[in-house]
């Protein structure tokens, strides 16, 4: 019994790790750093496969109105943000580096959340965000490998994933109608974005463009985006979001610890000690969220 009630965040958590490694494997070991091209693939396959499966009634997807997938554009810019930087930022950056970057996103959520709303907070929580900002801050600091621009890339993209966030939890629509509007906003913009980025030009001269790795690699990373978001969208509804955290967190330690096996990483004691505080800061503020759970 205690095993089935755990699947759903096994599942996640397989998902989850194998999501970032194939898309670290195309980005950094093939190289393959053309995110409108890359993203646009992705968000194309997601889309498709999440359309054919609301036809088919493997998923539901209710109807939405015009105004309301209007109002829900903003958030796809920052998708888009979100999606473009990450894929910059994991190209340069190790899985483990790009999490504790990502994982201070809390910090912007919770930074815009108190100021539009200006609700008490617990204290907790105000130093786990806080410990979280400060492991992302200090990290590039005792990088022995600082890539100024995987970094630069890495803040855009926790700005628009904090941003997001906050869309997400004031939004009246469900999960796969986000993400549906986010594949479709996505699609267009990458598509046009492609020749004045130079992307599709510099990716006619791929080395691999015919190679069967990066077809599989590129195939793979889709449709595990795919499945990831079915798994997060199963989580959460047969979960409370303090526990569907536990999970994220868990699946955030697996690719961190699993990475090292897969690809080049150089860690030293400083670099070490962003890590343990960056997993520490979001242990609490799980923990924190459990205690006293957000309306």
């Amino acid at each position: 019994m205690p095993l089935k009630r755990s699947m759903p965040g096994l599942i996640f958590c397989c998902f989850f790790v194998v999501s970032y490694f194939s898309n670290k494997y195309v980005l950094s070991v093939l190289k393959f750093t053309f995110p409108t091209l890359f993203q646009g693939w992705q968000t194309f396959v997601g889309g498709l496969l999440l359309l054919v499966s609301g036809k088919l009634g493997w998923v539901e997807i209710n109807n939405f109105s015009r105004s309301a997938a209007l109002s829900w554009l903003p958030a796809s810019l920052l998708f888009v943000g979100n999606i473009y930087g990450g894929s910059r930022a994991l190209s340069r950056l190790p899985i483990p580096f790009f999490l504790i970057l990502h994982n201070a996103s809390e910090f912007v959520t919770f930074l815009i959340f108190k100021l539009v709303q200006r609700e008490r907070t617990s204290w907790i929580k105000l130093f786990s965000v806080s410990v979280l900002l400060v492991s992302a801050v200090s990290l590039p600091l005792y990088d022995p490998q600082f890539d100024p621009g995987g970094y630069a890339w890495a803040v855009i993209h926790f700005f628009c994933v904090g941003g997001y966030r906050v869309f997400q939890k004031s939004s009246h629509l469900s999960d796969l109608e986000q993400q549906y509007i986010n594949y479709l906003f996505s699609v267009l913009l990458l598509a046009f974005a492609a020749h004045p980025t130079g992307d599709l030009f510099a990716a006619m001269e791929f080395p691999f463009l015919m190679s069967y790795k990066f077809h599989s690699g590129c195939c793979a990373s889709a449709l595990l985006g795919f499945l990831l978001l079915l798994a997060t969208v199963k989580l959460k509804s047969v979960l409370p979001v303090e526990h569907c955290g536990a999970w994220v967190f868990l699946a955030k330690v697996l690719a961190a610890c699993l990475s090292p096996f897969m690809f080049d990483i150089v860690v030293n004691i400083p670099t070490l000690c962003c890590l343990l505080s960056s997993a520490f800061g979001e242990a609490l503020l799980v923990y924190s969220e459990r205690i006293a759970p957000e309306r």
